[in-house]
């Protein structure tokens, strides 16, 4: 099963920010066992790509490490190189793009209008991330499939429990789930991260 298929199979994929070495792998462990297994760490957070070897070196290989907030072909080259195994952005850059082929990961571009979104999909991207989507709500993108069926969208940005299964009702095959599920600078406690898995169950469920 290709990481495009894992997603659009699953529905939901993890946004985390500010996570670290020390972590990383509790965090992705707790997901897992509530039926998330797709991952992006973004590449904002210091020391990221020691973060994201240590997940790819020290969780099951069913839990599919990727980068999230990938600006440029710059930082995608050093996060692929650190073991991720898909690149997502917030925003749409053809060499990134370019760049994610070359090495054979998958890359999901940040977009927003529908010429944005076409541009992106004629240059290869199988999924594009509509962003942010709490800007335009679930209707739009219901009126965006409709001219393009053919192309596969995940939504990211202010997703909670209460509009995810609009949006995926509405045609976004997939969410990008941030804060609402992961806040990893309150992860202290064993308790901590077991009720991280009970909110991952609760959306999958959602999402089912």
């Amino acid at each position: 099963m290709t990481i495009i298929e894992g997603i659009k199979k699953e529905k939901v994929v993890a946004v985390i920010r500010k996570s670290s070495e020390e972590n990383i792998v509790g965090i992705l462990e707790a997901l897992a066992k509530g039926g998330i297994h797709h991952v992006e760490i973004t590449a904002e957070t210091p020391n990221v790509n020691a973060i994201i070897e240590k997940a790819v070196a020290n969780v099951d290989e069913s839990i599919k490490v990727g980068a999230g907030t990938v600006l440029d072909p710059e930082t995608a080259r050093s996060v692929i190189l650190a073991g991720a195994a898909f690149v997502v952005a917030p925003t749409w850059n053809p060499e990134t793009l370019q760049l994610c082929q070359r090495y054979g990961i998958e890359h999901i571009p940040g977009v927003l209008t529908p010429t944005e979104i076409t541009t992106a999909y004629e240059h290869g991207a199988r999924m594009v991330k509509v962003f942010p989507a709490d800007a335009v709500g679930p209707k739009y993108i219901k009126n965006i499939r409709g001219p393009l069926p053919h192309v596969t969208a995940m939504v990211t940005g202010g997703i909670t429990k209460d509009n995810l299964k609009e949006y995926l009702d509405n045609g976004s095959a997939a969410v990008g789930l941030g804060s609402n599920l992961v806040d990893a600078s309150k992860l202290k406690t064993e308790e901590d991260y077991q009720e991280l898995t009970a909110r991952a169950k609760e959306f999958i469920e959602l999402a089912k």
